[in-house]
């Protein structure tokens, strides 16, 4: 199945969070909206685990078309954008991903490894700072990746990074998620918009607008689906695959929302809707 993922690059390299997380341009970082670290979300002092700082989702591309990672459970976020040339940008985030979010300055030290390898090399992130950054404060980190990974899908990892006093654990892949099979495949462009923007047996105009007026690849795009082939009793399951389902992928369809494991059963259960409407059931019955 093809998945709708952001691709990292300010060019062109692939990318995807894989448990961490996009692509990007070869613009120079446009200033947005700010939050000074004193004034930031709070953030518990322990260290994340892997999953905490890394998050499960990739969210949407950043404003340059980078990864945005979550962290310390989306107390924070940051950019990471990874150029054609090798060099990494890591830019911090606020809760609000549109905020910059200034942070104490400090060196990094990145761990990378090309995707699925056991071996990482160190690498350094520097604090360059941006116009309207504290004293002693940075919303920008930068270092080069190794030569022989640079183009290449990698996995990032940064042990500790120092916000407002908290430490964090942060990750990030650019491999794409491995194909899982007998998912549904994603559909054509226009097939899609014509699927989701036009009424029919129980999806009705209603429906339409709950869900934004837009299809379920534009309203899900960077958002990382996993799939869960072994839902336990009481969990929610995709009404396509029966699957464990996945509440970020929820869907108006009759009034009512639906939870689905990836876009491409959403497209299959509003075609369902639309041209077989007796066979929709209410969202309860799918609870394994």
């Amino acid at each position: 199945m093809r998945f709708v993922h952001s691709l990292v690059g300010y060019s062109s390299l692939a990318a995807m969070l894989v448990a961490f997380s996009g692509c990007m341009q070869t613009a120079a970082p446009t200033q947005v909206g700010r939050t000074d670290a004193s004034r930031g979300e709070s953030s518990d002092s322990t260290p994340t685990k892997p999953d905490e700082a890394e998050g499960d989702h990739a969210h949407r591309p950043g404003a340059h078309g980078g990864i945005i990672v979550s962290i310390g459970l989306d107390s924070y976020h940051a950019e990471a954008i990874v150029e054609k040339s090798g060099t990494l940008r890591l830019l911090m985030l606020g809760k609000d991903e549109s905020r910059i979010q200034d942070v104490e300055r400090q060196t990094l030290t990145a761990y990378v490894k090309v995707a699925g390898d056991a071996d990482a090399e160190p690498i350094e992130l520097a604090p360059a700072p941006q116009e309207g950054d504290g004293p002693e404060q940075t919303s920008q980190f930068v270092g080069q990746l190794p030569g022989a990974l640079a183009g290449r899908q990698v996995e990032v990892t940064i042990p500790m990074l120092r916000i407002a006093g908290a430490r964090f654990r942060v990750g990030f892949s650019t491999a794409a998620p491995a194909h899982v099979e007998d998912m549904p495949a994603a559909l054509p462009a226009l097939e899609e918009q014509a699927l989701y923007l036009t009424p029919g047996g129980v999806y009705t105009s209603a429906d339409i607008v709950a869900n934004g007026s837009v299809t379920a690849g534009q309203k899900f795009r960077g958002v990382m689906a996993s799939h869960d082939m072994k839902p336990k009793v009481g969990d929610r399951i995709c009404p396509i695959t029966n699957t464990k389902s996945n509440a970020k992928f929820t869907w108006v369809v009759g009034g009512k929302p639906y939870e689905f494991c990836c876009p491409p059963c959403v497209d299959e259960f509003v075609k369902l809707a639309k041209e077989q409407p007796d066979a929709i059931k209410n969202p309860e019955t799918y609870i394994r």
